[in-house]
């Protein structure tokens, strides 16, 4: 028995049907979607071509035991690395020395700039112009704050610190103080210090728009009831602001995690004050350990990736909370 053929629908002239207003429409989406990616299409190549083809190449080194001074000993190490990286007594140090002073740095700018931007969300003569001064280190080229710290404020002989100082204590009838040599004596907190004064600008950004950002109508009320100011600070601007806290601290952290500048410019790494990025900085070109300083990169890249995923989730809470609110 034959099996019986299917044939499509035919029109009334014995033609195919064609096709329906939905396929049409169907296609016409496609093929609008498509005309609005075209224009971004070479971006996207850009971008992959700039940053995800050299980590790839970065991946694949970070597998190999592969110091340039030796190129024909290359052999491949696997995850070894890898562990040299968690296992190895400088790179845990530098590790350590990252952690704290990302921490350090982060804490100290949310604090400052919270104290700055409640200073800026009042009304006064010459607001525009105290803002823009109190922008302008986070303006400035990383290395050249860092040269300005250096030679400007921490430099033994003419530094402003030390000139300071001297003028302090001869108030108190002290002639020819002991002058101290701030990167020497306390190198980690001179390097905090710089990136501090860097960074406080672009947290109290930040929480200035969160400021800014209060309902008025819930404030005005908070007034009327009596709260005094410390109570709507506690109770108000402190529980709105927790959003951009967090993007503050994440965004900050995601930056001063990779920082080598100041930590370069000021103390080349020594003193105790080599974080991550120096280490993989001297392990890739002056130890010319290629596979190991490309194991420890990853490393960095990953962490970064993982706070830029809980960052990513914060704004884009932030703008829910906006759209809702509106």
């Amino acid at each position: 028995m034959s099996t019986p053929v299917s044939t499509p629908p035919l029109t009334p002239a014995g033609g195919p049907r064609p096709p329906t207003s939905h396929q049409a429409g169907r296609s016409g989406t496609r093929a609008r979607a498509w005309a609005t990616r075209a224009p971004l299409l070479p971006a996207l190549v850009f971008l992959v071509a700039v940053t995800q083809l050299p980590f790839v190449a970065t991946l694949l080194i970070s597998l190999f035991d592969w110091n340039s001074l030796a190129p024909d000993e290359r052999s491949f190490a696997g995850l070894a690395n890898y562990g040299s990286v968690f296992t190895d007594a400088s790179l845990r140090e530098s590790v350590f020395t990252t952690v704290l002073l990302t921490a350090t740095v982060v804490i100290a700018s949310v604090v400052l700039g919270l104290l700055l931007a409640l200073l800026l969300d009042r009304k006064f003569i010459g607001r525009g112009f105290v803002r823009t001064l109190l922008i302008t280190p986070f303006l400035l080229v990383p290395v050249s704050a860092a040269l300005m710290w250096k030679h400007v404020l921490y430099n033994p002989e003419y530094g402003l610190l030390n000139g300071g100082w001297a003028w302090f204590t001869g108030l108190f009838g002290v002639e020819n103080p002991t002058q101290p040599d701030w990167i020497s004596d306390m190198p980690l907190l001179a390097v905090e210090a710089a990136l501090i004064w860097q960074w406080t600008p672009f947290m109290m950004l930040i929480l200035l728009a969160g400021l800014q950002s209060r309902p008025a109508e819930i404030m005005e009320a908070a007034k009327l009831d009596g709260a005094t100011g410390w109570q709507m600070f506690g109770y108000l601007t402190l529980p709105h602001l927790r959003r951009y806290l967090e993007l503050g601290i994440l965004l900050g952290s995601i930056y001063i995690v990779q920082n080598f500048d100041a930590v370069f410019t000021l103390t080349s790494g020594g003193l105790g004050t080599a974080n991550l990025p120096y280490t993989i900085y001297q392990t890739f070109y002056q130890a010319h350990e290629y596979g190991l300083a490309s194991a420890a990169g990853v490393v960095v890249v990953i962490g970064t990736i993982v706070i830029a995923t809980f960052a990513l989730r914060v704004v884009s809470s932030l703008f829910s909370e906006e759209a809702n609110r509106a």
